[in-house]
């Protein structure tokens, strides 16, 4: 059967909404099927620059993001490290990201997707609302061709189409069908609770509306201010606190902000959320998860779908985007015949995976920084407690980013976390050009990514890619929605 679509889009929310968009400005024929109504809840409400200046931009949504009301987020605030003061870091403090890119935003995930979602729509791709995906269709080759699905009336229907990504997140039916099961870190093997409080007191400007993350005994709380009514707060912690979660979740999320003196004392007084869908104390596990695979002929996985690593530096809405912007790239570019599909593919999970192994490296450092040594939490997140096996599949998840050897790997991320531990040290003295973070070479691998889409955004193209030569990469096209091979020969 000759395809309706040229892609279909499992999920609507950032990936599915991002992909669906950057493939429909190309003028494709695009359907995407969401199971819920929006707006809708979701968690991941931190944002960082390259989503909010760099992919909306790309996308033609940052005014209207811009002009939503959110709560502007300069940088950070932690209490995390040898140093019992908290300390911040500032996205302006480089020269790469003056202001006003330098700053992002604390969103409400229900109206930031449904801008996402409606833009989509806006420009051209078909949104269906209340459509449950059950399974992939596929020819005798194998090749993914199309899904079956529910429609909001309650009727079983199919669609064909060239290409399927599955954005359908964490609870994604049809992820397995590539890639296999999930691989799960034990690292990052935490559990989180999570609910709402109407209100809040703010830090000090200039920092009023950071995300403040604080480390306690049995692991770490975020705060995020929302609006001047609303706050968002959860807790990190081990899985061996699920029974105590399971008895009762919205006692243990109470205990655990009592625990945590810094976070307990900006609530002092404050009341609990009663606004649905703020009302609710919610809980997730098994945080950190990849595949072995992102792709397979008619088919490619983004988003939590695909991926999720710890939410301790608000990386998963950017990860999510990202790998849907890369993945829409290759279907831009086998739909008009640019580059053969298979090597814009290996190139979408290449770049993907890179993304993901360098947060992943960046979090490994980050928690080793913690000194609290009497923890069971804390003790468990060493770099010395990360198993050979972890490592080994880290070295085959990230590729040619670091050495196989899993001594090494440990000693590289040893090294990361002192170099990480001594740039949190001279932030005190820094002056207000250049952060000290950035100095080191594992933020600077983290954030490069996400500079280059605001630059991609801005200017068309990365102002400076200092990286090594390579014959075989591709470079994105000026729109950001394809890939350009006049540099690379193809």
């Amino acid at each position: 059967m000759d395809p309706e679509y040229d892609l279909i889009v499992v999920g609507g929310g950032p990936a599915g909404s991002t992909a669906a968009a950057a493939v429909a400005m190309r003028g494709h024929r695009v359907l995407l099927l969401e199971r819920e109504t929006f707006p809708r809840y979701q968690i991941g409400e931190s944002l960082l620059p390259a989503t909010v200046h760099g992919l909306c931009g790309i996308l033609g949504v940052a005014d209207e993001v811009a002009e939503a009301g959110f709560t502007l987020k300069r940088g950070g605030t932690l209490r995390w490290g040898r140093d019992p003061k908290p300390w911040q870091f500032s996205f302006a403090m480089t020269p790469r990201l003056p202001e006003p890119t330098a700053t992002a935003f604390q969103v409400e995930r229900s109206r930031f997707d449904e801008i996402l979602l409606r833009n989509a729509a806006r420009v051209g791709a078909q949104v269906r609302e209340g459509s449950t995906v059950r399974r992939v269709v596929a020819g005798d080759d194998e090749r993914v061709r199309g899904v079956e699905y529910t429609d909001a009336d309650g009727n079983t229907r199919t669609a064909h189409g060239r290409y399927v990504i599955d954005a359908s997140g964490n609870t994604s039916r049809i992820h397995s069908g590539v890639g296999g099961t999930r691989v799960y870190s034990d690292f990052f093997r935490n559990l989180a609770v999570f609910g709402y409080f109407a209100g809040g007191r703010r830090l000090p400007e200039p920092n009023r509306g950071n995300i403040f993350c604080a480390a306690f005994d049995a692991g770490w709380l975020w705060y995020i201010p929302l609006r001047d009514d609303l706050t968002s707060v959860g807790a990190v912690i081990s899985p061996e606190n699920n029974p105590s979660v399971q008895r009762d979740p919205r006692a243990t999320w109470q205990d655990m902000i009592r625990a945590c003196p810094e976070v307990a004392e900006l609530l002092d007084g404050v009341p609990v959320a009663t606004e649905p869908p703020y009302d609710r104390v919610r809980v997730r596990k098994d945080w950190s998860y990849w595949k072995k695979s992102l792709w397979k002929p008619g088919m490619a996985l983004v988003g939590d779908a695909a991926c999720f690593v710890d939410p301790v530096l608000s990386s998963g809405v950017h990860l999510a985007t990202y790998g849907a912007l890369l993945a829409a790239r290759a279907v831009n570019s086998a739909l008009d015949g640019s580059v053969p599909e298979e090597r814009g593919f290996a190139e979408f999970e290449t770049r993907y995976r890179r993304e993901y192994g360098v947060f992943y490296e960046f979090l490994i450092a980050f928690y080793d920084m913690e000194r609290n040594d009497e923890s069971y939490f804390w003790s468990a997140k060493k770099v010395t407690k990360v198993d050979s096996t972890e490592a080994a599949a880290f070295a085959e998840l990230a590729g040619g980013l670091v050495s196989g050897d899993t001594v090494v790997l440990g000693a590289q991320w040893s090294a990361a976390s002192a170099e990480l531990d001594g740039a949190v040290g001279r932030l005190a003295t820094a002056d207000d050009r250049v952060n000290p973070l950035l100095s080191t070479r594992v933020v600077g691998e983290t954030f490069r990514t996400g500079n280059d889409l605001q630059e991609q955004a801005l200017y068309g193209g990365p102002l400076d890619d200092s990286r090594p030569a390579d014959s075989d990469r591709l470079v994105a096209s000026a729109d950001g929605l394809g890939w350009d091979t006049r540099a690379t020969g193809i």
